[in-house]
């Protein structure tokens, strides 16, 4: 049986309990460049007594996978795992070098994670051009037929703070110069505002696809995502701008005006578009609100093309043959985006056949997490596959 580079895996922990760990496998043409398998092991909180099931149990009903990540992302990670396994307990290889990391921090913005590594350990990626990562590959309900979407992009992340300051006062007096007021007045106004669509390469190929598809005209891409459903308003969020408020800070009592109320919002924007999207949301938001830029991360765009887009075309077509595949620009982010620093480009690559009244993408940080198994069976086979050949 072939065996991973190194006896040991490398691992790098450069903050406390933030852990990413890496191993290579010998692939059989080191001529070729080296392809990264990725994943994070870090999950978002979960409030036990909202879900069905214990979030941290890992259990399986009929035939489902419960638990926190068994979307974002442990399913990928397990896929990668025992992809590599099948192709190695065969007495088998890789066709190139297969770099597996794992990362942690992701959920973070990747700022205690993958950021540091690859300022760090970037001679562990050495030799890798492309890398495979979570939130593309999987199935969706167009109609009624079904489809792939494979992830090529990622919209610009900018983590915000508005901040209104006002005067302190006591809660029962005429205070026309409340912080908590002028807050609410901007985050409403901002979470309330109806970006228009505008598309890139990736999103106008997606609605062609769909188009293609369904047979309805291209020409409304919002009444065309619809047509997918479940994950229509993870596709509408890719067409346009979003602006979503997630935290609230104000006061300490009931009867005391604050004289400071801030408020937590996560603004996802279209590749280029980043200092255009902030002019408009100090517009917004107005002359009296702060605006202080927390945390922000590049967005990305690679061709819908090339021999790994094709070999995993190729795959998901002889596992599943017949259904479409379309690409998209995905609205969150992924570790990708800390690998295209060292000029690796990066797709979202985690292969799920996936049944057509799950709602798989509004699970993503949701409550009642779950994937089911012969979905992840699939994902196993067809990255098995996909390392064999490409």
């Amino acid at each position: 049986m072939p065996e991973l580079e190194n006896d040991v895996p490398e691992v790098a922990r450069p903050i406390a309990r933030r852990t990413n760990v890496c191993a290579r496998v010998p692939g059989r043409n080191p001529d070729k460049p080296a392809l990264i398998l990725h994943g994070h092991l870090d999950v978002v909180p979960a409030v036990a007594e909202d879900w069905s099931v214990d979030p941290f149990a890992g259990e399986i009903r009929d035939g489902i996978l419960w638990g926190r990540g068994a979307v974002d992302m442990k399913d990928m990670d397990a896929m990668i795992l025992t992809a590599v396994a099948d192709v190695l307990r065969a007495g088998e290889q890789p066709e190139r070098d297969i770099i597996i990391t794992f990362f942690a921090d992701e959920e973070n913005g990747g700022v205690e994670g993958s950021a540091l590594v690859v300022k760090d350990r970037a001679d562990w990626f050495r030799g890798a051009t492309e890398a495979i990562s979570e939130v593309g590959g999987y199935s969706i309900a167009v109609g009624d037929r079904r489809a792939y979407l494979l992830q090529v992009g990622e919209k610009a992340l900018i983590w915000i703070k508005l901040i209104a300051r006002g005067r302190a006062g006591h809660g029962s007096g005429l205070h026309p110069d409340n912080a908590v007021t002028a807050l609410a007045e901007a985050v409403a106004a901002l979470g309330r505002t109806q970006w228009p669509v505008r598309l890139t390469d990736t999103t106008a190929q997606l609605l062609a696809g769909l188009a293609e598809i369904t047979g309805d005209d291209a020409g409304d891409p919002d009444a065309l995502a619809l047509r997918t459903g479940a994950a229509s308003s993870f596709i509408r969020s890719t067409l346009r701008t979003t602006t979503n408020p997630t935290g609230l800070t104000a006061g300490y009592k009931h009867n005391v005006i604050p004289d400071r109320a801030e408020a937590l919002i996560d603004v996802r924007v279209l590749p280029g578009t980043e200092e255009a999207a902030l002019a408009d949301i100090r517009r917004i938001v107005g002359p009296h609100v702060e605006i202080e830029v927390v945390h922000t991360d590049i967005g990305l765009e690679v061709p819908f093309s090339g021999d790994l887009v094709d070999a995993m075309v190729a795959q998901l077509d002889r596992h599943d043959p017949g259904v479409p595949v379309v690409p998209y620009l995905m609205g969150g982010g992924t570790d990708n985006k800390a690998l295209a620093g060292l000029g690796i480009s990066g797709y979202g690559f985690a292969p799920l056949r996936l049944p057509a009244d799950l709602d798989f993408t509004g699970m993503f940080h949701g409550v009642d997490e779950r994937v089911p198994v012969d979905a992840l069976e699939f994902g196993r086979r067809v990255l098995a596959d996909l390392i064999r050949t490409y």
